[in-house]
């Protein structure tokens, strides 16, 4: 298919604009689509996807101009071109067409998002419009970040439903050949080609277990013939689905039956129909199932500045890194861009006090489980550097210094160790220690980690002894020293006596919470970081495509995202009067 062109001849009596011109506000989307459309993304922005030979396809630009209407508006790809093909303002939008200027299918909309997804460029349309607002003034040196949930377009499937669609689908896309060999490993009556739920007694205890332990063998049946064998991409993908599946719900008890394990698995596949789809939850009393939407944004201007999806259980600091990377001049080395081990990344951080009364294992509030950054060996914690005191680095325009803003789900030391490598100021809320139990915080104590020691409220002091695993985490044991200590009762129950566990991190931590107490700290950071709430809102004001994912997967449903957040800044340049000049892009 070759490149179609915008048609540039008008009728004088049948064109959109004799109902559209002086009508339209000029801070409408629709007239700044009209004026500045073919400067944003003309037919020769997407002269790379199309062919030169074969039959003209539908002009890109006007594909582009109904494909970013459409997640304005919520639309899904019927609707988008039947309003297209009827509404107006949507012709004048695509260059000014006649009303009587011709629909096209709805899968062209379709084959146009396929396109760009296999090209070199699949965020275009996302990168005009910023480079437009980049070079209008728009966009600054402060990032303001956070995430919103993004409900999946699938159902949650139980343990049941899960492990028998696994094990349908790997029959499915077998050869006869294989297929055959697998169905005669099978165990259970059941010939795995109707969809859904087996049939059961589901009130009898017995029969419930029967049926996983059978699913489970045929699953782990069809997994051993496949063993070693040379199969197809897409039979060793459903193999791996089925093995997932059965490891993360299935175990084996002590009379050798297979049973459902007691709890969920953190990162537990939830549907066989999208396996990237994930449990999350924005606060412990909030779960859903889906994924996550990141975004950051100029809180000035408050043009969205770059846009993420991650699984549902992705902390916010994980994806922070990659929002934030033209503040970033010269990436660290050894960074790791996942923040730590919590699943609930805004509710908890990896500073923060969790329990001690069960053992002297217990975490603690400066933990960073399972992190491989490496730290010098010779200190149990760095010495830490109050984020604001980092050497000057230069901003885009050469504005002053970046400034990061974010809520306590990315006040991670992993996070503010990165912003204060790269010269970037981390306004971002670290949570104070607590402890579940009313005991004493771990700011009661006072950490040395020059000197290597941590003293108690009652004047004892304790080592901090390097945990062995090159991360520079430590761990201070009082020991015996609490069994005769005033304060034991207000301190530990545990037996072995108080552990606080000191992390690479804790002088930055420190120092983050001694400069978001002050007042000027307070008072920018309340005035700033609430602007990205509403950006949210503003990505999130319609259901379909909004809230609600539209497809199935990461990377569709992250295409889809960032395509919302080019027509939300389209809208937003609109508002404030966007226009070309020969010197280029210009605001009222």
């Amino acid at each position: 298919m070759s490149l179609g062109l915008t048609p540039s001849a008008r009728s004088m009596w049948a064109g959109s604009g004799s109902v559209c011109e002086g009508r339209l506000a000029e801070t409408s989307i629709f007239s700044v689509l009209h004026a500045e459309g073919g400067s944003l993304f003309g037919d020769e922005l997407f002269a790379d996807l199309f062919s030169t030979r074969g039959r003209p396809s539908v002009p890109p630009r006007i594909v582009a101009t109904v494909m970013v209407l459409q997640r304005l508006f919520g639309l899904s790809d019927r609707e988008a071109v039947e309003a297209f093909e009827f509404d107006a303002r949507w012709k004048w939008a695509a260059g000014g067409l006649d009303l009587d200027y011709g629909g096209f299918a709805h899968t062209v909309l379709v084959d146009m998002r396929a396109r760009l997804a296999a090209s070199v460029r699949p965020r275009r349309i996302f990168e005009v419009t910023l480079g437009a607002a980049k070079e209008a003034g728009l966009v600054g040196h402060r990032r303001v970040l956070d995430s919103t949930p993004l409900y999946d377009a699938v159902a949650t499937m139980d343990t049941v439903t899960l492990v028998r669609s696994a094990i349908r689908g790997l029959l499915k896309v077998a050869d006869p050949q294989l297929e055959d060999d697998l169905r005669g490993v099978l165990v259970r009556h059941d010939d795995y080609r109707r969809a859904g739920k087996p049939t059961c007694d589901w009130d009898d205890a017995e029969a419930r277990t029967a049926l996983v332990d059978e699913l489970a063998r045929d699953a782990y049946a069809v997994l051993g013939l496949l063993h070693g064998r040379d199969v197809t991409p897409e039979v060793a993908e459903a193999a791996r689905l089925v093995a997932t599946v059965v490891g993360q719900d299935i175990e084996t008890g002590e009379d050798g039956t297979f049973r459902i394990i007691r709890g969920t698995a953190a990162d537990r596949v939830i549907s066989i129909v999208d396996p990237e789809t994930r449990h999350g939850h924005k606060t412990a009393a909030r779960h859903y199932d889906g994924y996550k939407g990141h975004a950051a944004a100029d809180p000035d201007s408050e043009i969205v500045t770059d846009t993420r999806v991650t699984p549902a259980h992705t902390p916010d600091a994980a994806a922070a890194t990659d929002l934030i990377n033209d503040l970033i001049n010269d990436e660290p080395e050894n960074t790791d861009r996942a923040s730590d081990d919590t699943a609930d990344d805004d509710t908890a951080d990896d500073d923060t006090t969790v329990d001690n009364t069960a053992d002297d294992d217990a975490a603690d509030d400066d933990t960073v489980g399972g992190d491989p950054v490496p730290a010098p060996a010779d200190k149990p914690a760095p010495a830490g550097t109050d984020p604001a005191d980092a050497e000057p680095a230069a901003a885009p325009g050469g504005r002053g210094r970046p400034e990061v803003y974010g809520d306590a789900a990315y006040g991670t030391g992993l996070f503010l160790g990165l912003l204060l490598r790269a010269g970037i100021i981390a306004n971002t809320k670290v949570q104070p220690p607590v402890n579940t139990s009313g005991l004493f915080t771990k700011d009661a104590f006072n950490v040395d980690t020059e000197a290597g020691t941590v003293t108690c409220p009652a004047g004892e002091t304790a080592p901090i002894r390097l945990d062995g695993n090159g991360t520079g985490d430590g761990t201070a044991r009082f020991g015996t020293a609490c069994a005769g200590c005033p304060f034991a009762a207000q301190c530990t129950t545990a037996k072995t006596g108080r552990t606080i566990t000191v992390s690479r991190y804790h002088d930055l931590l420190t120092a983050a919470r001694a400069r978001q107490a002050e007042p000027e700290w307070k008072a920018d950071y309340r005035a700033t970081r609430p602007k990205i709430e509403r950006k949210l809102a503003h990505l999130m004001r319609r259901p379909h495509g909004g809230r609600r994912a539209r497809m199935r997967g990461t990377t569709k449903i992250d295409a889809d995202f960032n395509l919302l957040a080019a027509a939300v800044n389209l809208a937003r340049l609109a508002t404030l009067g966007l226009t070309s000049t020969p010197t280029g892009w210009q605001t009222a």
